[in-house]
């Protein structure tokens, strides 16, 4: 049985980048997050394997490409992207290891302003993948099968997965945080055994 699948991870950028940062042609801020992380169990518990997200993210760079790939500020309740909601949509998806990553244009929409006001005021917040599909238990994973169906990321308050990082885009160049990487492999060296103590 398909199910609605959900996973976050915290993101987290500072006011003074999204006010020095670059921005786009329309003015919008642009922001760069780790949308997801795979072939590790996730804080749901959860396995989803590279070549599952190779062919959902080919899927999604059609939406990228026609500046489709909303995003809401929060979970819906439907299948649906319900453009009232919408806050940001994304510019730019690709791979880095076993990451995909992503650049995400802040709306000047009610919901992308509400966006935009949080960070000003320094509150972290989770981007969240949103998908339909089936799980098998196999092992002490739940391993999401090939019916899944990625919806697209939203921008959500309750994080499940730690160190993904949105960054400010600065002068054409993305900007990692300095201690991306290291906090990365700490978290990979930590959850290796299947649980993660630092979600």
């Amino acid at each position: 049985m398909r199910i609605p699948l959900i996973e976050t991870r915290i993101i987290s950028i500072s006011s003074q980048s999204l006010t020095e940062g670059r921005k786009n042609e329309n003015g919008n801020p642009m922001v760069e997050t780790i949308l997801s992380t795979v072939e590790i169990k996730n804080g749901n518990g959860r396995y989803y394997s590279k070549e599952l997200w190779d062919r959902e993210i080919n899927k999604y760079a059609q939406l990228v490409k026609e500046r489709r790939a909303l995003g809401e500020l929060d979970h819906p309740d439907s299948q649906i992207i319900n453009l009232k909601n919408v806050s940001h949509n994304i510019t730019k998806i690709w791979w880095d290891g076993d990451k995909i990553m992503g650049i995400l244009e802040i709306l000047p929409t009610p919901s992308g302003n509400i966006l935009k006001a949080l960070i000003e005021s320094g509150i972290k917040v989770g981007v969240s993948s949103r998908g339909m599909g089936s799980l098998k238990q196999v092992g002490e994973v739940l391993e999401v099968q090939d019916d899944f169906d990625l919806l697209g990321w939203d921008v959500v308050s309750q994080p499940s997965n730690p160190n993904s990082w949105m960054n400010q885009l600065n002068e054409g160049q993305i900007q990692i945080d300095p201690y991306h990487k290291i906090n990365n492999i700490i978290t990979d060296i930590l959850c290796s055994n299947g649980s993660c103590p630092v979600n």
